[in-house]
């Protein structure tokens, strides 16, 4: 091993775009700091035994900045866990933190750089109350994670979401259909908001906001009436049947959550057979993870990874990165985990949703536009 001082760099839980940008700006950043750089592979996995790493530098970096997915693996069911079903925290067998530990020891890292979501950063909080040095980055297609405005991967499914509705659209028009899209979206609805307006929904119905069939079925036909006879209706993934189930699409195994799915048929199936029309569902599902990421994730996930560096260059462990425009802050990994941003059903982009007449499928589609607080995604922490 080089005598330099190490940082050590892991991407857990689900893959999303710009993780690869995560991991080639904490390197470029490390090495101008002075440090060597490693990778552990498949997330946290790779710190026990049998220890699997990779060295990092400029050259096995170049070009990744534009690759979806992570070139370390990840894994969301492994030995690690810190979430078991609906958000329960559990603690990790002592004997993995401490091969964990004994692992970064030997290796000399000096900091470990730990990338993913709320599970994934409750482990990490775990390492860092175990004496393990570490940073976390946040990392969630959801945006649900809470402390930071932003997290990288958002951007690149709305634009996913977004391309699909922006399809859809010919379809549903040509053939006087009713299309319904499910998108993720466990806990919050963001990715089905940011999308159902950008992409020019109709109906978008969130895991926030108690919504009827029969008020889905009333814009329906209420469009058709002003003679539009076909309607966008966008679901997330997490939103609560009316009689305030959640849709399973069966055992995730181990002790991970509940995996969900399935909502987007039922929505469709209400309503064909409620008004006598021809609909069709379109199940995004891990589209939304995969290619290369937007611009903006691109800037976001670069930010992110040098400033997680930098964190570690000045020895302030345990904390987490995160956006507070226009800056990128820190915050501590304890403050953020456990604390889920969700849409504010009176916030802004609700309410300039409702203002052009988009249904929630509650008692207030139809109501006029009543003014709202700011609470879109850059005031949601």
């Amino acid at each position: 091993m080089s005598r330099r001082p190490t940082i050590g760099i892991l991407t857990g839980g689900g893959d999303c775009p710009g993780l690869n940008a995560v991991i080639r700006a904490a390197t470029k950043s490390a090495v101008r700091l002075g440090y060597d750089c490693v990778g552990f592979l498949r997330g946290y996995e790779g710190l026990v035994d049998p220890v699997s790493y990779m060295p990092l530098d400029a050259h096995i970096t170049a070009g990744i900045l534009l690759q979806g997915g992570t070139i370390l693996g990840s894994t969301n069911k492994g030995r690690f866990t810190s979430l078991v079903g609906e958000g329960e925290r559990v603690g990790i067998d002592p004997e993995l933190l401490a091969r964990a530990a004994a692992t970064v020891k030997q290796m000399g890292i000096a900091g470990l750089i730990c990338v993913g979501g709320d599970g994934s950063l409750g482990i990490a909080q775990q390492l860092h109350e175990h004496g393990i040095p570490v940073v976390g980055v946040p990392k969630t297609i959801d945006n649900d994670l809470g402390c930071t405005a932003f997290t990288f991967g958002f951007d690149s499914a709305v634009a996913t979401a977004t391309d699909a509705l922006d399809r859809l659209h010919t379809t549903a028009a040509s053939h006087e259909r009713v299309m319904v899209l499910e998108v993720m979206g466990r806990h919050a609805g963001w990715i089905a908001l940011h999308a159902g307006i950008a992409g020019g929904g109709d109906v978008i119905l969130l895991p926030e906001i108690a919504w009827t069939f029969e008020n889905v079925c009333r814009t329906v036909t209420h469009r058709d009436r002003e003679g539009k006879r076909y309607t966008l209706i966008v679901v997330a993934e997490g939103a609560h049947l009316p009689d305030g189930g959640l849709v399973h699409a069966g055992e995730s195994g181990g002790r991970g959550q509940v995996k969900l799915g399935g909502i987007g048929e039922i929505v469709a199936r209400e309503v064909a057979g409620r008004l006598g029309r021809e609909v069709r569902t379109v199940v995004l599902g891990h589209l939304q993870r995969g290619g290369p990421p937007t611009a903006f994730d691109r800037v976001l996930a670069t930010e992110f990874g040098a400033h997680a560096a930098r964190l570690v260059h000045e020895g302030r462990f345990g904390e987490m990165v995160c956006y507070r425009p226009p800056d990128i802050a820190s915050v501590p990994i304890a403050h953020a985990i456990g604390r889920l941003s969700t849409v504010d059903p009176r916030g802004s982009a609700v309410q300039a949703a409702r203002a052009l007449g988009i249904g929630f499928g509650d008692d207030e589609d139809g109501e006029p536009f009543a003014g709202a607080r700011g609470s879109g995604p850059l005031s949601a922490s």
